[in-house]
């Protein structure tokens, strides 16, 4: 109870609803154009983050984050592109629902299942992270190395498409997070002789470079012809029988996402495809999904947001994020002088609960922010790619090169955006290389802390009934998930992410 009365204190002064409302603000900004989605919109708007103190950079990214993810289900429902692949299924109604009229009921649904599913995620999270962090302090390590290698796992086995690319761009993840000096002996390793990788790759520029630019690139590339279904958004709250029809939709949505979204790799993804499906299943008419029906945007939306909250719990109670947005708020962490894990919590109290109250601020401020700025989120949709996403590039690598005052991290977003769109273009997802890079060096640490309590002894990792346990559910995942009836099951669950 003190520290929700903490978070609240923190997160309600003045200057940090300030800062939470400019982060969605900007998020549903860059968020709602055509393709660009949470991933990227986090990734460009990052640099802007660090020149506020750490309280307020991370509640101007998780306000960055909500807000990215508002503006993904604007595009999904009015022009049929989704932000990312959670939002694929709201374009299947959502899309039907804007065509025969009624865009303004679907939006509405969006963002009210949003703030519901936001507001119980919330809770959830306050719940269950402390103590799952109290549960961390006595890992040891040998068992956070476990823990490391199951997210790992998880996360190619959640991944979208083939899963010996998702493992190839692990590894190569985690390649890159050894350049740099030794972090034991100080000994430089695949430095080349360039000082300016001594201290390892620029996060932030590659983050943007593999996210940001490279989704630019391709969407210039594939100059998409989608068009708006309507100039003008009309009705945006809805009747009582559409009240009644999503009440539970959104229930059952918030319950799987609030459960799903602690999965590492695609947990929001799979929550905002199960919801769908559960729905349809419930459903008596369940012909009628795909041609605009309510309930097949409310599901979705509340699983995606309840997911969003709870995603944040491995985070701030293990320091492992669940998917590249979290990823990303490592990063801000350890830029910040932070490091995220289980003696967070204690160490900065106010941080963590600040930042758990903000989520619920956050979320208010999207309905009460938003649904009245819907005609100017459509009217950024007639914006041509070619005039907005040259602003946006810009803007993010002054943001970069401000970080370090060096054009060397400029350079690298080029390099990053070129390397990150021929993986979009072989059908490799940058989202597990991006987690593999966070979490290689924690991987390494505790390996080496391990073998050196263990004297070398390997057995170490076997000996330990959690570490024990914790590798042995990743050797069954990756069993499970290459077996030719769970691959076929995954394909059809992501197929959507392809269309």
């Amino acid at each position: 109870m003190d520290g929700i009365l903490l978070g609240l204190e923190t997160a309600l002064q003045p200057t940090n609803i300030l800062i939470c409302l400019l982060g969605v603000t900007l998020g549903t900004a860059v968020g709602v154009l055509p393709g660009i989605g949470p991933t990227a919109t986090v990734a460009l708007l990052l640099p802007i983050t660090f020149e506020f103190d750490p309280v307020a950079s991370l509640i101007m990214l998780a306000g960055i984050y909500y807000g990215a993810q508002y503006g993904g289900s604007t595009t999904a429902i009015l022009l049929n592109l989704p932000g990312e692949s959670s939002s694929v299924v709201t374009a299947l109604d959502g899309h039907q629902m804007a065509r025969q009229g009624r865009a303004g009921p679907a939006l509405a649904t969006a963002a009210l299942g949003s703030f519901f599913a936001g507001t119980v995620g919330t809770i959830v999270l306050a719940l269950f992270a402390p103590p799952l962090a109290q549960l961390a302090l006595k890992f040891g390590p040998a068992d956070y190395f476990a823990i490391v290698v199951l997210g790992l796992i998880a996360s190619i086995a959640l991944a979208s498409g083939s899963a010996v690319k998702a493992l190839a761009m692990i590894v190569l993840g985690l390649l890159l997070g050894t350049i740099g000096q030794d972090q034991f002996t100080g000994v430089p390793r695949f430095t080349f002789g360039v000082r300016e990788l001594y201290g390892g790759l620029d996060f932030v520029s590659l983050a943007v470079g593999l996210f940001g630019l490279a989704e630019i690139i391709r969407n210039l590339e594939t100059k998409n012809s989608s068009s708006i279904v309507t100039k003008k958004v009309e009705g945006l709250w809805l009747s009582r029988d559409d009240f009644r029809r999503i009440r539970m939709p959104v229930l059952r949505g918030t319950a799987l996402g609030s459960v799903l979204g602690v999965l590492p790799g695609g947990g929001h993804v799979l929550a905002s495809f199960t919801s769908y499906s559960v729905e349809k299943n419930l459903s008596k008419e369940p012909k009628k999904f795909g041609t605009g029906v309510i309930e097949g945007v409310a599901a979705p939306e509340s699983a995606n947001n309840a997911a969003a909250q709870t995603s944040f719990i491995p985070l701030l109670s293990l320091g492992l994020p669940a998917h590249p947005v979290m990823a990303l708020l490592v990063g801000a962490f350890i830029i910040q002088g932070i490091t995220p894990g289980p003696n967070v919590i204690n160490d900065e109290p106010e941080l963590v609960w600040g930042l758990i109250a903000s989520m619920w601020v956050g979320n208010l401020l999207l309905v009460a922010l938003n649904l009245p700025l819907i005609g100017i989120w459509v009217k950024m949709l007639s914006v041509p790619y070619e005039v907005m996403f040259p602003a946006i590039i810009a803007f993010a690598s002054i943001g970069c090169y401000s970080l370090g005052l060096n054009s060397w991290d400029v350079f690298a977003i080029a390099a990053a955006g070129v390397v990150g769109y021929f993986l979009i273009r072989w059908g490799c997802e940058a989202a597990p290389l991006l987690l593999g890079f966070v979490l290689g060096p924690l991987l390494e640490e505790n390996l080496r802390r391990a073998m050196i309590i263990s004297r070398g002894d390997p057995t170490v990792f076997l000996t330990r009934p959690i570490s024990a346990s914790l590798l042995i559910l990743a050797a069954l995942i990756i069993i499970i998930a290459v077996l030719p009836s769970v691959r076929r099951k995954r394909e059809v669950v992501f197929q959507g992410e392809d269309d």
